[in-house]
This record gives C-alpha cells, sequence and structure tokens, in this order.
C-alpha cells in the first residue's frame, strides 16, 4: 500500500498544477504524492469516490476575519472551513501590534485549516466595528514593523482601511505611514477601499507592484470605473503595474453593476475573496462558494472561478509552491464540489439580485491529508427568495440569521 488517501473519479480544476480534466488525487502524509490517471484503489488505506464532483486545490481565502470573540468582525474559521472547503485563511487587519501575540495563541496554533495575517497598521486593529485609523498615536510604525519582524512567516504584510469612516479626519496619512511600514518590513500592503473622501485616485498613488487593492468590486464613491461604467485611467496603470485586484465582497463592497461592467470588458478581478465576518456570514455573502458562483453567474468560467480562489491568491500570498495547487509535493490541501444546476437567486451587497444557473457546493475539505469534521450548526447558502424584511436588515448591516438550511 503506497498511499493513505486516494480521491478517485472527479473533475480536478488545478489551474496551478496544470490539470484540467479526469484524474486521481494520492496524498502520502501531508504532502500530495501524485496526480495521474486510473490509480490503482487498493494502492491507499482510504479512497473517496469523487465521480460526479469537482476536485480542487483547497480555496485560498485572501480577505478574511477570523479574530473572533477578542475583535468585533472575527468568526471562526474551522466550521466554516469544514463546510465551504477554504483551508487557507488571510486575515487581514483584526489584529494590531498590540494585540497580535493573541492572535497567534488563541487562533492560529488551535486551528486545523491554515491561518496568515496581515497586521493593521493601527495597533488596536478591528477590536471594535471602525473608527481604528481615527487615532494616529495608534498608527505607529516603528511598533508595526517590530511585530511583522517578531511574528515573520505567519504575518504576510500591512493593512490599511482607507474611507471616511475609519480614518476620521486623518485623511491619507494612515496610508502613508502603512506604505511606510511596508516598505521597511519589505512585505506588501492591502488597503480597502469603500466610501471617500479620500478618493480612489488618491489611494492608487500609494500602491506599488504586490499590493492589494481589496473591494476592487465596490460600488461606492470609490470604486474603480468611472460613470460611463469604464475603468479608469489610473486603475488600469496600477493593474497593468502588478497591483492585485482583490474583490473582498463582505456585507458592503460588492456590486454587481462594478462586476459586470468590469468583466464585460475584460477586467476579471485577479483575486475572488470572501471578507467573511460576523454579519457578512448570514447574507448575502454567506461564504466562499456562493461567492465563486456569483462569479460563474456573470459569465467567467469554473477554472477562471478556481483559479482566481486558489493559485492567485497563494502567489499573492508568496506560497504558490505550497498552497493553492495539487502539483506532486504540495500540502495536501484538497476541496471537493458538487455543481448544482437549477435557478438560484444571488445578491450584491445592495441587495441587487443576478439568477445562477449554477451552484458550487462543497462535500468535503481535506487539510494535511486528514478530513475535516463537518458540523450541522451556522448559516449556509440558500437557494431561496429573500423575504423584504430580510433584505431590508442586510441593507442596513444587521444579520438576519441562518435563511436556509444546508447546501448538500
Amino acid at each position: 500500500m503506497q498511499f493513505d488517501l486516494l480521491i478517485k473519479g472527479g473533475e480536478v480544476i488545478d489551474p496551478g498544477g496544470g490539470h484540467i480534466g479526469q484524474f486521481d488525487v494520492a496524498i502520502q502524509g501531508n504532502r500530495i504524492a501524485a496526480v495521474d490517471h486510473n490509480i490503482p484503489a487498493d494502492s491507499a488505506a482510504q479512497v473517496v469516490d469523487a465521480i460526479g464532483q469537482i476536485v480542487t486545490p483547497g480555496l485560498v481565502d485572501l480577505h478574511t476575519h477570523v479574530y473572533h470573540k477578542v475583535t468585533f468582525w472575527g468568526i471562526e474559521a474551522d466550521p466554516v472551513a469544514a463546510r465551504t472547503g477554504v483551508t487557507t485563511w488571510l486575515d487581514v487587519g483584526s489584529a494590531g501590534a498590540y494585540n497580535m501575540p493573541g492572535f497567534r495563541e488563541w487562533i492560529v496554533k488551535p486551528a486545523k485549516s491554515r491561518i496568515y495575517a496581515l497586521l493593521n497598521i493601527s495597533s488596536i486593529g478591528l477590536t471594535a466595528t471602525t473608527w481604528e485609523l481615527a487615532n494616529l498615536n495608534y498608527c505607529d510604525v516603528d511598533l508595526c514593523v517590530k511585530l511583522m519582524q517578531l511574528h515573520e512567516g505567519l504575518v504576510l504584510g500591512v493593512k490599511c482601511r482607507i474611507d471616511n469612516a475609519t480614518t476620521g479626519n486623518n485623511g491619507l496619512e494612515p496610508l502613508s505611514r502603512a506604505r511606510i511600514a511596508a516598505e521597511q518590513a519589505q512585505l506588501p500592503m492591502m488597503v480597502h477601499i469603500g466610501r471617500g473622501p479620500p478618493s480612489v485616485l488618491d489611494v492608487l498613488e500609494y500602491l506599488r507592484p504586490g499590493d492589494i487593492l481589496t473591494h476592487c468590486f465596490t460600488g461606492h464613491d470609490m470604486r474603480i470605473i468611472d460613470d460611463s461604467g469604464k475603468l479608469i485611467e489610473a486603475a488600469q496603470r496600477a493593474w497593468d503595474s502588478g497591483v492585485i485586484m482583490d474583490i473582498g465582497h463582505g456585507a458592503g463592497s460588492f456590486s454587481f453593476e462594478t462586476a459586470e461592467a468590469l468583466i464585460d470588458a475584460g477586467h476579471k478581478p485577479d483575486v475572488i475573496s470572501s471578507d467573511i465576518h460576523q454579519i457578512s456570514v448570514h447574507g448575502p455573502l454567506y461564504d466562499m462558494p456562493t461567492c465563486l458562483s456569483k462569479f460563474l453567474a456573470l459569465g467567467m468560467t469554473l477554472e477562471d472561478v478556481i483559479r482566481a480562489a486558489t493559485i492567485h491568491p497563494a502567489e499573492a500570498m508568496g506560497m504558490g509552491d505550497e498552497i493553492g495547487t495539487l502539483k506532486v509535493g504540495a500540502l495536501a490541501d484538497v476541496a471537493l464540489f458538487k455543481v448544482q444546476e437549477g435557478n438560484f437567486p444571488l445578491y450584491d451587497v445592495f441587495m441587487n439580485k443576478r439568477e445562477s444557473k449554477q451552484l458550487l457546493c462543497n462535500t468535503l475539505t481535506i487539510v494535511n491529508g486528514q478530513e475535516m469534521e463537518r458540523r450541522p450548526d451556522g448559516p449556509v447558502a440558500p437557494w431561496i427568495e429573500l423575504s423584504e424584511a430580510q433584505q431590508n436588515l442586510i441593507a442596513w448591516g444587521h444579520t438576519p440569521g441562518k435563511l436556509a438550511g444546508g447546501c448538500c
């Protein structure tokens, strides 16, 4: 017997490893050992029947908030990972310098899924809902750099939320400090945009190749399209230079109108991420499979959608050889999905609806070669119509509770 686990008969979609089609995937220990046709079932101690399902690398979510029980936005990663196929989580800015040690001890160490972080330029992180940049005394460059260095390998960059709900009267000064911290630490920066001031044009001036503009398909006034729906020149220059355009759906940051204008013009996002947190997990985001299904409804191919949720975010994290791929030698993080066919109403953050003919539904999540236990509790993706009251609750930023039962 050669392998510990064999996933047999599935339709593999692995853009990072170049495996597209029907393959068997063999795991030995915590690594991918083989990807090939017709690997004998008796060569493995355990066999997973994947016939009729798609097999992908474990999803890599580039924008999440998982500092639960400490920060306002945090959810618990593992129960959601087990039912969504997300095996790697990048928590972006929940932790600041003051509470980064707790994030490592209480969140990262106990988790079965992989968790990394971007450190908030504000030392208090996202302990509260917002205004973390309103006091510049918390935007301590030296302390931020010191903590990034102390947690090297866990902290992969710096996060800065720039809009009128976070900065107070400080304008671009927190972003300027985040830029300095990123350069001193020689790490990338992720910048959140939403409602101005300042303007998106001002923000784009601070971005460098390898940096990440999250909420890039926002419908608010910091959006990267003009009134005619055309990509603005400054955003095109930034994109061409190597700035990474990341969705960060969340509860207030994804617009079908913006997405349609950009995708129809050939501007597909580099990365599709969830911005999952304690509000968005209840809708209209729900989870990564639901988010990915929205981009299928917008005309992206399944291969493109999986690429934007696996190898592209893995490369943005500097981990493209280890995660987001099923190539031999990579970490054995795998997700299985059924593609449900039907008519599924899906919503953006303004409660605009689009009908999707397909809905991705996770059936199995494997991290480090081990199956994750699925728990029945927690909100999951619905395919039912939302009531007017539920729509209003979501639009007002409240949590409407569970809207439907399990997907699969």
